[in-house]
């Protein structure tokens, strides 16, 4: 689960910038990271639960700001 965990925050390093495919990946990875900890390698875990955290917050500004293009018809603030 640890392993899972890691491999799944590093997927969602790519994930994030479409925010269909980020949501699933970082929020399975999280709680795998989660699950994770009751085991050995708890710092496997950890690190696979930051990574999911950076890219649940990076999948939801994403979302967010593609929402706010898409209803207002202007580009995001970023731009």
């Amino acid at each position: 689960m640890e392993i899972a965990s890691l491999f799944l925050g590093l997927i969602g390093l790519l994930a994030w910038t479409i925010p269909l495919f980020g949501f699933p990946v970082t929020i399975i990875g999280l709680i795998l990271g989660l699950l994770g900890q009751k085991r050995r390698k708890r710092g496997i875990a950890l690190a696979g639960m930051i990574l999911s955290i950076i890219c649940l917050v990076a999948t939801i500004v994403n979302a967010s700001l593609g929402t706010y293009h898409m209803v207002t018809g202007k580009p995001p603030l970023l731009w």
